[in-house]
C-alpha cells in the first residue's frame, strides 16, 4: 500500500488530488476511488493509503484506506 495525503477533494464529483509520499508526486482520485471504504468524503489534509491504477499513461487512487494502519 502506498501512503500520501488528500491535496483536494470535492465532494460533488467525488474527484480529487492526492500527494504521493515521499516523492510528492500528485495522483488524481475519480469518481468510485472510495469504493470499499468505510468512508464517503476526504478532507484536505488528511492522510490515507491507497494503491494506484494505471490507465491511459495517468496514475488513480483506488482501494483507498484511511491513515497509517489501512482502516
Amino acid at each position: 500500500m502506498i501512503q500520501g495525503v488528500v491535496k483536494t477533494y470535492d465532494t460533488g464529483t467525488q474527484t480529487g488530488v492526492v500527494i504521493v509520499d515521499p516523492g510528492h508526486d500528485e495522483v488524481f482520485l475519480r469518481p468510485g476511488s472510495l469504493e470499499g471504504s468505510m468512508f464517503r468524503f476526504l478532507r484536505q489534509g488528511q492522510r490515507i493509503t491507497f494503491e494506484l491504477l494505471e490507465e491511459n499513461d495517468q496514475s488513480f487512487v483506488t482501494n483507498v484506506r484511511i491513515g497509517h494502519d489501512g482502516y
